[in-house]
């Protein structure tokens, strides 16, 4: 089975990052993480990709923005979050 490529932004000390990659991990689902707690340009990346994004994590499955930790959750609740990944 192909996975989408998935993003997330993150910051140290952040406990919604944590809780987002524990879930992504307990699916087994491979993920590219960018640490923006100093800013640059992994930043500057998130805010072209989400541009009202304020908070972190933020999270991308492929293109699709899916906003932070709560969004991911609810999306493994309502059943969307496999089919999102299989895309």
């Amino acid at each position: 089975m192909s996975q989408s490529p998935v993003t997330i932004y993150t910051k140290f000390g952040c406990g919604y990052c944590v809780r987002a990659k524990r879930l992504l991990d307990q699916k087994g689902v491979d993920y590219t993480e960018h640490d923006i707690t100093m800013g640059g340009p992994k930043r500057d990346e998130m805010l072209e990709r989400a541009p009202n994004a304020r908070t972190v994590p933020q999270i991308f499955i492929g293109d699709t923005h899916v906003g932070g930790s709560d969004d991911l959750a609810a999306m493994e609740r309502e059943g969307r979050l496999d089919t999102l990944l299989e895309a």
